[in-house]
């Protein structure tokens, strides 16, 4: 649904160039809810304004739901467009109108006659919960329910990909939970495709099916996160499910098991004690629900050097277990 090939983005400033994006590609399936991660200034903004030309490439192209933006002229972009749905971080609300009013905007803009854009911002009020609220005024509501009044304007042309800037770093755990929970809704519902930059993995964790790692403006890692959780030295894997510094291993050998799936509920720990007469230490272990299923990282003391647990090593592996030594007797 969404390609960007090869996309990189410059900006001239005191006489130097800055690359905001550095030979940038990503693929997101149709349907599926695609996360892209990374710190303040790592290029996530300048990505997803390029995905929509609202930031026009230096090259590469950029291609959404089989139309190539890159290569479109004012007019084929602007149509184009009408495809595509977005939700601002700071919500970008007109205070001047109801809610109803701010929902109504694009149709407006795009020519709806009056009553198919009242019929249709009814309709999408009511799919986020705030038909209530539809006479209200922006400075009346919360900040979730201001959030959810930008969702209502980004879906009501009815695109098919709703890109999000950063669309929860301004509201609080609880309802960044809902609005969360809000978007996966609308993404099965409607059967939309949803591109969403973040600094918090909590927000990958809660919703995504595939993210990407961006550094510096350039893509270090990305894929499904099923795939990403079995992917050995993975960073975002690592992220997902945080264990904190490696302890000395003082004479032992430390591992870390990464379950997924089918091996989530199996009692790997106790079986492997019995099999082996070992006495394994739990040194810490992160479990979350990522897809509807269950998946983790636990980190274990054996005792011993790594070759006298080869054994016990190689029993892991052959159960499909991601097995990575990171401590070893010295």
């Amino acid at each position: 649904m969404i390609s960007v090939r090869h996309v990189s983005k410059t900006f001239q400033s005191g006489g130097s160039t800055t690359y905001a994006l550095n030979d940038v590609s990503l693929e997101v399936a149709p349907g599926e809810i695609y996360g892209v991660i990374g710190q303040s200034g790592a290029g996530k903004s300048t990505l997803i304004r390029a995905i929509n030309l609202l930031e026009r490439p230096d090259s590469g192209t950029v291609t959404v739901d089989g139309d190539e933006l890159t290569a479109l002229n004012p007019a084929g972009l602007r149509a184009a467009r009408r495809k595509i749905g977005m939700v601002f971080q700071h919500f970008n609300l007109l205070s001047g109108r109801t809610v109803q009013g701010n929902v109504e905007l694009g149709l407006e803009i795009i020519g709806v006659d009056g009553a198919e854009r009242r019929r249709r911002s009814l309709e999408i009020l009511d799919l986020v919960g705030l038909v209530n609220k539809r006479d209200s005024y922006p400075s009346e509501l919360s900040g979730g329910q201001k959030q959810r009044v930008g969702i209502a304007r980004a879906l009501a042309a009815n695109p098919k990909v709703l890109l999000s800037d950063e669309a929860t770093s301004a509201l609080d755990p609880e309802t960044t939970r809902s609005i969360l929970d809000l978007i996966k809704t609308i993404n099965v519902e409607l059967g939309l495709t949803v591109l969403l930059i973040t600094h918090e993995m909590d927000v990958v964790k809660r919703v995504c099916d595939s993210a990407a790692l961006i550094e510096g403006g350039r893509i270090v890692e990305s894929g499904p996160i099923v795939s990403l959780i079995s992917t050995p030295g993975s960073r975002l894997a690592h992220d997902l499910f945080p264990l904190g510094a490696v302890p000395p291993s003082d004479g032992n050998t430390i591992v870390e098991i990464t379950f997924s799936g089918g091996t989530a509920d199996r009692p790997v720990i106790s079986q492997l004690a019995r099999a082996y007469g070992l006495d394994i230490s739990i040194l810490g272990a992160a479990i979350e629900t990522i897809g509807g299923s269950q998946a983790g990282r636990t980190r274990l003391q054996l005792p011993g050097s790594v070759a006298e647990n080869a054994a016990p090593i190689k029993d892991l592996r052959e159960q499909g277990l991601l097995v990575e030594i990171v401590g070893e007797a010295s």
